[in-house]
């Protein structure tokens, strides 16, 4: 029962809602530029993983690095620095950060303007290295929208001056037609599950510390 009840667009909809309000809060506090770089967050594209997956493959949250290079060439910031390490499989995968360079440069994004964190697994630890990169400067820090409350919470935690730009909005309702709502969906689905894990991750990741690294 709860499985079905979780793919009611409406019920999907009620749950991420609270999300993205939070993070167009936070966008609309945001100044329009200059920030010393903007940081895209891995989740937005699989790394090639050869012979299977020959060159990086979108995924839903490719928004991300869509948003990213279009404030790249508005003149947000002078570079982007793309966030994300490798998945745990053998045979020599590139990282998340080497797929996002892949598919910016193929969107315009000189690679000479493209600094790659490679070291992270999770959102804390893209927080945390990126922080490292940049030291007190701020940044523009790109990702989901139904993401970006709790990146900025580690943000705040972890010391990273970061604006939002979210990306990948999932609340989709005025474009619906009402009967919709009652119909169950894949897609409502798997909106509910992020969802859920995003209020998860905030109240139960006991790795969300108060370290605030050094410069």
């Amino acid at each position: 029962i709860e499985s079905i009840t979780l793919s009611f667009p409406f019920v999907a909809d009620a749950l991420v809602a609270p999300l993205e309000r939070e993070a167009r809060a936070a966008a609309a506090e945001a100044k329009p530029c200059c920030y010393a770089a903007i940081v895209v967050l891995g989740g937005g594209v699989i790394p090639a993983m050869p012979p299977g997956f020959p060159a990086p493959q979108l995924t839903d949250g490719a928004d991300r690095i869509w948003r990213a290079a279009r404030l790249f060439h508005a003149g947000v910031a002078p570079r982007i620095i793309a966030s994300g390490g490798r998945p745990r499989i053998e045979g020599g995968s590139q990282s998340e950060a080497q797929a996002m360079r892949d598919i910016l440069v193929d969107l315009g994004v000189p690679a000479s303007s493209i600094s790659l964190e490679e070291g992270s697994e999770n959102t804390i630890e893209n927080i945390e290295f990126v922080r490292l990169l940049v030291g007190n400067e701020a940044v523009a820090l790109v990702t989901s929208a139904y993401h970006m409350p709790r990146a900025l919470r580690l943000a705040r935690m972890h010391g990273l001056k970061a604006a939002a730009f979210p990306a990948d909005w999932q609340l989709a309702w005025q474009q619906r037609p009402p009967w919709l709502n009652w119909l169950p969906t894949l897609e409502a689905t798997l909106t509910s599950q992020i969802a859920l894990r995003e209020y998860a991750a905030r109240l139960f990741d006991w790795r969300e510390s108060p370290h605030r690294p050094d410069p």
